[in-house]
């Protein structure tokens, strides 16, 4: 994977941290400096720690188990929800459903309830239906796609989650920290580091920051899926070379 390019996140604002009057004394470590009463975050530091957690969001990728992206901001939405999508990761982009990871069971009953209303709208038993019945239904199968209808193939608990802003966020890293799942997150100034697993210190605000560091998680994502299948590829092949070969035998033996 290519590195994480200094520059770019420089031009995308990533260094600004909030007033200085704002910040968590945790954040010291990745602070370069202070200018005009705000704080500047060393990129420096933001560029290995992108690096390190792509390195370690690749390996989740490539054993098959997947990252839950939560960005409810609405400067990180839905640029998150574009990019997660296309790597196939459940994210979280509308209210963080109380109790999503430590009442997870229930979370996959809601789920299949909207499964099991698409299946009903297929069926002719649908066209039974009133008017008035058809409307609560779409209502409620709509209420239920906007909450979870990103998560419909989260069908376990993820191997970890990306959060895009730790004080927004705050239940979901809660949750997270007391079942003991990893915590990847872009930290502002502002915010405490400490129950983070994989701090990267940035502008949580700046949508650009959060599009080039999302992205770079994306880009491991991809590169993760695609080891795993060449490497699959490579088992079918070992497995299906006896085969083919004790056909050949076979057919010569029959010859």
């Amino acid at each position: 994977m290519p590195k994480t390019n200094f520059q770019e996140l420089l031009e995308a604002g990533a260094h600004f941290g909030h007033l200085k009057r704002k910040w968590n004394p945790n954040m010291e470590p990745y602070i370069f400096m202070e200018k005009n009463g705000i704080h500047i975050i060393d990129l420096q530091k933001t560029v290995v720690k992108i690096d390190e957690a792509a390195a370690a969001i690749k390996q989740i990728a490539k054993s098959g188990r997947k990252v839950l992206f939560v960005a409810t901001k609405k400067q990180a939405k839905e640029l998150v929800s574009e990019q997660v999508k296309e790597v196939g990761m459940p994210y979280v982009t509308e209210r963080w459903p109380g109790g999503m990871l430590t009442n997870f069971p229930t979370i996959r009953k809601a789920v299949k309830k909207m499964i099991s209303i698409d299946k009903m709208m297929k069926d002719t038993s649908w066209d039974n239906l009133s008017k008035r019945e058809k409307l609560q239904i779409t209502r409620q199968r709509a209420k239920l796609d906007k909450v979870l209808g990103s998560i419909s193939d989260l069908t376990r608990l993820p191997a970890a989650l990306f959060v895009v802003d730790v004080l927004k966020e705050k239940i979901a890293v809660r949750e997270a920290k007391k079942l003991g799942i990893p915590v990847f997150a872009i930290v502002d100034t502002n915010s405490n580091p400490d129950d983070i697993d994989f701090v990267i210190p940035a502008n949580d605000d700046a949508s650009q920051s959060i599009r080039i560091i999302v992205g770079e998680m994306c880009d491991a994502i991809k590169a993760g899926l695609s080891e795993r299948k060449i490497e699959k590829d490579k088992e079918d092949e070992t497995v299906e070379a006896p085969k083919k070969k004790a056909a050949k035998a076979q057919e010569a033996s029959e010859e």
